[in-house]
């Protein structure tokens, strides 16, 4: 086995961490006091070439490997949540349905703007009754006339009422017993967006409520074999599942790096609070757990790129980062004693931004009925 990454895996990692660093860092507090899109940030990864980086290169994308994305969004994740998941939910679940189900002309259509970062892509599954449950969507699409009139709701959508935003895929029900994804471009008549959701954490990032209303869109916006949605989004999932586990190591990082720093600058009873064995014993747990979870992320994306399975990979690595980011997160501000509870403080944002990593994608629970079952239970 080599655990070596890539002369070009490191690159990616090197100028990312820099863009993140330099880019990010400085900016990432006041996005989240105001609960501001980063469209700047956005247009500067599109000009790195990060919001097409697993996409094939005759699309406009970099054609990077899924470990070289999980890096990306490792490193994104280190300093700010809300960036990282507009790029990972454009990329893994608003990109990827259409270059792993759209045909040709689909992929022609959308492809070379979604790769360039020109538009930004969005997923419609999860609905107001149809969370943990997806395959209990409301949403119903019936074919008249060369079109698909839908009609229904989804619910905690991110990326798609930005400016930029491009199109979103749904899940609808086109028959009694079936499921098939469309493609409904921003600004087609019916296709109503609500107002930015008021959320714990992410909040730079886009997430709203959509309403389709007799939203009538071209028989042609079927996305791959009519009835195979069910099948279409459990893989696409798979997928996004590596992306928020990528985002739980790289929170957790975040947090780890804010607690080392933290407590080497804090002076108690005369020495820095980093000679305290209580607190060296807490930072030698958070850096173990925290590359436990990475080589899990790893080994779920190598699975991924060598067209093994990896779904139960997947649910292993999403199960552990969500848990682990959950521990490291609570370590770190407990490190920081009061002053982790100010919001001046990164390591009050990332607690914040923490939770959601062991709901979205899946909870938690999900998790383990999707890993019992590749058990054989």
């Amino acid at each position: 086995m080599n655990f070596e990454l890539s002369d070009e895996q490191e690159l990616i990692r090197r100028t990312v961490r820099e863009f993140a660093e330099s880019k990010v860092s400085p900016v990432a507090e006041e996005l989240d006091r105001e609960a501001r899109f980063p469209y700047e940030l956005v247009s500067e990864l599109a000009e790195l070439g990060l919001m097409g980086l697993p996409i094939p290169e005759e699309y406009g994308g970099a054609g990077g490997d899924t470990v070289s994305y999980a890096i990306a969004i490792e490193e994104l994740s280190r300093i700010d949540s809300s960036v990282a998941i507009t790029v990972a939910a454009h990329t893994s679940l608003g990109t990827m349905p259409i270059l792993l189900f759209g045909n040709d002309e689909q992929k022609q259509e959308w492809l070379p703007r979604l790769a360039s970062g020109q538009g930004l892509a969005a997923f419609g599954l999860t609905e107001p009754d149809a969370g943990s449950d997806a395959g209990a969507t409301r949403t119903k699409a019936e074919l008249r006339n060369g079109e698909w009139v839908i009609d229904g709701s989804k619910i905690f959508i991110t990326n798609a009422g930005t400016d930029i935003s491009a199109c979103v895929t749904i899940t609808a029900r086109t028959g009694e017993d079936e499921i098939s994804n469309l493609i409904v471009p921003n600004g087609t008549p019916g296709y109503e967006i609500s107002a930015p959701m008021h959320k714990l954490g992410w909040h730079a990032s886009d997430t709203r409520e959509l309403a389709f209303r007799s939203c009538a869109v071209p028989e042609g916006n079927l996305l791959g074999e009519r009835g195979r949605g069910f099948r279409q989004f459990m893989e696409i999932l798979d997928g996004g599942r590596i992306s928020v586990a990528s985002m739980g190591v790289g929170l957790a990082q975040g947090a780890y790096d804010l607690a080392t720093a933290y407590a080497k600058e804090r002076h108690q009873f005369g020495k820095p609070i980093a000679s305290f064995q209580a607190i060296q014993f807490q930072l030698a747990d958070m850096a173990t757990e925290i590359e436990a979870g990475r080589q899990l992320v790893h080994r779920a994306a190598w699975l991924k790129d060598t067209g093994q399975p990896f779904a139960l990979a997947a649910a292993q690595a999403k199960l552990y980062t969500g848990l682990l980011s959950n521990r490291v997160v609570n370590a770190a501000l407990q490190i920081h004693g009061g002053y982790g509870f100010m919001e001046e403080f990164a390591i009050a944002r990332l607690y914040r931004d923490q939770k959601i990593l062991e709901i979205g994608e899946g909870t938690n629970e999900v998790q383990r009925m999707v890993i019992a079952r590749h058990l054989g239970f």
